[in-house]
């Protein structure tokens, strides 16, 4: 039992020292966009080259870019960023498969705890970019949504890249989930589906200018 209880006190400082870590390294980013996707997508897929030309046009509207650190999407994201000048993030998992760091990071975590992870993700994110992939990328998505949804941080843009792969979600979520009064029909509206990266920044985009509106009246006092 002191063995246990010894382990369970290490872990809680493990888990100090990686939110610590986080939260320093990431401090000073700026404004950035995380991105997330498939780990298995080959260099060759459509949608790798997608991600990495979102990336580098999120870069040029001079946002730092957030990727999960791995290969697939995530790669991709990276690469994008890096390749144009930008900062590029790497949340790294360690993972007994599939997970290694990518090389387009200039700015790595690696993290033992997925919920520390995902608590950087959203902490320095002012959204979320969500192509295809596993269960992972459903965990943030959903996650995204509802944290969005119960008002637990701000609402932003969750955008999901792909009709054709996320349609049959999205249909299920509006012919199930809302008959069964699971979620409001509303709740529909906490994301965008997006096929093009210009259609991406053009939604983050309006909503940096919204921010900046905001901001200026409220210097000002308006209500």
């Amino acid at each position: 039992m002191d063995d246990l209880r010894t382990s369970e006190a290490w872990r809680v400082f493990r888990i100090q020292a990686e939110l610590i870590d986080g939260i320093e390294t990431l401090n000073d980013l700026g404004p950035a966009v995380s991105i997330f996707g498939g780990a298995r997508f080959k260099e060759d897929a459509p949608y790798y080259e997608a991600a990495r030309a979102t990336a580098g046009l999120l870069t040029r509207m001079n946002l730092a870019v957030i990727t999960g650190g791995g290969p697939g999407i995530m790669e991709a994201a990276s690469r994008g960023c890096f390749e144009a000048g930008g900062t590029s993030v790497g949340l790294n998992i360690t993972l007994p498969r599939e997970q290694h760091p990518n090389h387009y990071q200039n700015r790595s975590i690696t993290f033992r705890y997925f919920f520390i992870r995902k608590l950087m993700f959203v902490r320095f994110a002012m959204a979320y970019v969500i192509f295809p992939g596993g269960f992972g990328t459903m965990d943030e998505l959903f996650e995204s949504l509802t944290l969005v949804q119960t008002k637990k941080i701000r609402r932003f843009p969750i955008v999901l890249f792909g009709t054709s792969y996320w349609q049959g979600l999205i249909d299920w979520l509006r012919t199930e989930m809302i008959p069964h009064q699971a979620i409001a029909p509303g709740d529909l509206d906490l994301f965008h589906l997006v096929d093009t990266p210009e259609e991406v920044t053009t939604i983050i985009g309006d909503y940096l200018t919204r921010c900046s509106q905001f901001e200026g009246d409220q210097r000002k006092g308006v209500a």
